[in-house]
């Protein structure tokens, strides 16, 4: 029996949805570069699940039907409203919201092409709308609904803040979307396909994809990000902390990833947006600080940044509370994990692998009382 720690290196599945193969990122064989330079985030949510690029009339259509599903019903936000929202985790809050969602749609338990493609476009525009509305609820202010002509990384920050972003703010915030968007079998991707392997619907795949999201060392780790920059709080003390935690042997949050060996090819698109949105605010300190901080990581352990390692001072700059990072990622991300749900359900298999046991054996039962 094959045994491997964590999985490495074991080939549970194929997959025509994205791939990394010699540390090239693709979805659907469209190498991430390109996406991310030339492609708008709703032209690669119709790319993950259909398989192929829009005409201008499908992704205008597509465009459509999200900004129409994206409003909540009064009862999911009088229940935001009456969550205990100062102790709870917003991933918590999110976890809670989408498998309510099950509830309010007649199709959930329907499994059918047609109905899942109706939930998939439901589930993605409303994840959006609740973690605004979450974000604007807890500060006391009245949710906001989506605008009809603006792009869905445009609306999110909108719907956020109360304002329509700049240029360079919303191509920050689409170009981090469709970095995020998909990224082969991960922990997240993994749990979802594992959750509909039994036959259950989409809200409860999505729900458990969350709850793997939440992680510090998956969805987590931008938000760890931020607060190790927080500690610092200066450049002048970047290499001091950094020998320090060398010296110590901890770890250094947004730095390696277990799949690529040559770094991670969406950290230089992030980077590039974090210094433009440095221009634009104002405000170098995090952008200075992240560089610095890559420098040295770079030439004294050999580590380059990830992914998660510049999306945190992106959405700082974006004017992000830090909470928020994961479930950001998660509005991402579930275009992905839709179309790894859509893909077990089309050839589907219950998953179901094997442990090498290593516990006792021939143990001998003493009833109670002689114990």
């Amino acid at each position: 029996m094959l045994k491997t720690k964590g999985l490495e290196g074991v080939v549970a599945t194929t997959s025509s949805v994205s791939s990394i193969i010699d540390d090239v990122l693709t979805y659907r064989g469209f190498n991430v570069d390109d996406l991310a330079n030339y492609s708008d985030f709703e032209e690669v949510i119709y790319l993950l699940w259909f398989k192929r690029l829009p005409t201008s009339q499908q992704l205008a259509e597509f465009r459509n039907e999200l900004i129409e599903s994206a409003s909540l019903n009064r009862e999911l936000t009088a229940m935001i409203e009456k969550l205990p929202i100062e102790n709870a985790h917003p991933m918590s809050v999110l976890m809670t919201c989408v498998s309510s969602l099950a509830m309010y749609d007649a199709e959930a338990d329907e499994i059918s092409q047609e109905a899942n493609y109706r939930k998939a476009i439901r589930l993605q525009a409303q994840l959006s709308s609740i973690v605004a509305a979450y974000a604007r609820i807890r500060e006391g202010k009245e949710p906001l609904m989506p605008k009809s002509d603006l792009s869905f990384a445009a609306n999110f920050l909108y719907m956020l803040n109360g304002e329509i972003p700049d240029k360079t703010s919303e191509r920050a915030f689409n170009k981090a979307l469709v970095l995020h968007a998909d990224h082969e079998l991960n922990a997240s991707t993994f749990t979802a396909r594992v959750c509909v392997a039994t036959l259950s619907d989409m809200y409860s795949g999505i729900t458990a994809a969350l709850g793997a999201l939440k992680g510090p060392l998956h969805g987590g780790a931008n938000e760890r990000v931020m607060k190790m920059l927080n500690e610092i709080n200066d450049i002048d003390y970047v290499e001091p902390y950094l020998q320090r935690s060398f010296k110590n042997k901890e770890k250094i949050m947004g730095f390696g990833h277990r799949v690529y060996k040559d770094g991670d090819p969406r950290a230089k698109h992030l980077r590039e947006m974090s210094r433009q949105l440095a221009e634009v605010t104002g405000e170098d300190k995090w952008y200075n600080m992240s560089l610095t901080m890559e420098q040295i990581v770079r030439k004294e352990k050999g580590l380059l940044p990830n992914v998660d390692f510049y999306s945190a001072s992106v959405y700082h700059s974006l004017g992000i509370q830090h909470d928020l990072f994961t479930p950001i990622f998660a509005i991402s991300r579930v275009s992905g994990w839709v179309a790894h749900i859509l893909e077990q359900y089309e050839n589907n298999r219950l998953i179901r692998p094997r442990a090498d046991y290593v516990g006792a054996k021939h143990q001998t039962y003493i009833p109670i009382n002689l114990r």
